[in-house]
């Protein structure tokens, strides 16, 4: 996740007591926004906005980058770099911080805005059984123990619940309207969610490995939770829209597992700019966590439910880690579909024959050749190259997404070269 959500993460589920500045945070804090503020002014920030909006419009251009080194931040801006002292004002701090290595060091096409977004404060309640995690400390792997361990207790699921405290929300968008109000234009702008394919909610429930038995072993019911997860879905996704809790991501705002919104295809033509309505945003789903399944598997339990939860969207993404190249004849007619997602483990040249100049190619590089001390960088040339080449032959619109990093080897050169290595080679194709 990128593009400021750290704000709206941070403030979730925020105490109300814990919304304040001191004055030495403010002046921290007003000092990185003005840096922030100076840099979205430069003329290459409209350049690289007008580039994303030529690019999702599936206009011919270059191929554009874009690096989040995830995990890796904390081997970037680490603990004795953050000077605030408060919680609120620490995340806040890291956030700018972001900003500035993206505008000044990355050297990707990410466009630096002059907002400042702030999420809602909200609790929300689970599916009504929830996983119990074991270890997973500081980023790292961890596994579960899922809740669901017979179906005969399927009735203790429920429809998660959204509680929004508007006093607190109210309260952290004007404590960020007094630290930056005459520097960044301060947005409520919360990411309610990221994915809304519905199958690491399912493997969280159920057990990966069991879910897999299920297709075999239990498929009504395996046909059943899906269906209730699809509706529990679209109940969320109504609650938002209707107490108007929604925000536009057809801006800056990072959309599917990579890329930014950047549209003039959205909002629609009766858009109330006070009411943002699902058709007037980008959708995404994905399922990641069934990669090991088969692609028919694949289009009979999962797919089918995912279809209404799409069909809500104006424009949609599809895909994360998963192989789409597997699976392209069954996604391939999703409704309003423009961003693909072609990860590290597919075939390029068969991606960009599925793909040709109707889609995105949203192109997902290894980042383990970012991992060690030292970038691998023939590696991560050789993979570039090949999927540069695959998509200039096939008329291609691509984009490099760098991610997933959960380490980038202590070294933040890494992604800084990185960057300059995959800008070479596409001024040397392109």
């Amino acid at each position: 996740m990128a593009n400021q959500t750290a704000a709206s993460i941070a403030t979730s589920s925020l105490s109300p007591d814990l919304i304040k500045l001191n004055n030495h945070d403010r002046i921290v804090l007003r000092d990185l926004a003005g840096m922030v503020a100076d840099l979205a002014m430069r003329p290459v920030e409209e350049e690289k906005r007008k580039l994303w909006y030529a690019h999702n419009e599936l206009k011919p251009g270059r191929p554009l980058i874009f690096c989040d080194p995830e995990n890796g931040w904390n081997e970037i801006i680490t603990e004795d770099q953050i000077l605030c002292e408060g919680e609120l004002a620490k995340s806040w701090e890291m956030v700018l911080r972001k900003e500035i290595f993206w505008g000044t060091r990355m050297g990707d096409d990410r466009v630096t805005e002059p907002f400042f977004n702030v999420g809602h404060v909200y609790t929300e309640t689970d599916w009504g059984m929830h996983e119990r995690k074991i270890g997973g400390d500081h980023g790292g792997s961890y596994k579960w123990d899922a809740p669901l361990k017979s179906y005969d207790d399927f009735d203790k699921l429920k429809f998660p619940r959204i509680d929004v405290n508007h006093q607190a929300t109210a309260d952290v968008v004007a404590l960020a309207q007094q630290a930056f109000g005459n520097l960044l234009t301060v947005r409520l702008k919360t990411s309610w969610w990221w994915t809304l394919g519905m199958t690491w909610t399912l493997a969280n429930i159920r057990g990966l490995e069991q879910i897999m038995l299920d297709m075999y072993d239990e498929p009504e019911n395996l046909h059943r939770i899906m269906a209730f997860l699809r509706d529990g879905t679209l109940t969320r996704l109504d609650f938002l829209e209707i107490n108007g809790l929604l925000s536009g991501n057809f801006d800056g705002t990072y959309v599917g597992s990579g890329g930014f919104g950047y549209t003039r295809q959205l909002p629609q033509k009766d858009f109330d700019s006070t009411h943002v309505r699902t058709r007037d945003m980008w959708g995404f789903c994905e399922s990641q966590e069934t990669v090991g399944v088969a692609p028919e598997m694949f289009a009979e339990f999962i797919y089918p439910y995912q279809v209404p939860i799409l069909e809500r969207f104006g424009l949609n993404c599809y895909g994360c880690c998963e192989p789409l190249d597997k699976r392209w004849a069954f996604i391939k007619d999703a409704p309003r579909l423009r961003r693909v997602s072609a990860s590290t483990w597919i075939d390029p040249e068969v991606m960009a024959g599925q793909l040709g100049g109707n889609y995105i190619f949203s192109s997902k590089p290894n980042p383990t050749h970012l991992a060690e001390p030292v970038l691998r960088q023939e590696e991560a040339r050789a993979e570039i190259r090949k999927v540069l080449e695959a998509g200039r032959k096939h008329d291609c619109v691509i984009e490099l997404i760098m991610k997933d990093n959960h380490t980038i080897g202590n070294n933040p050169e890494n992604v800084v070269q990185w960057c300059a290595m995959a800008r070479e080679e596409i001024e040397r194709m392109f």
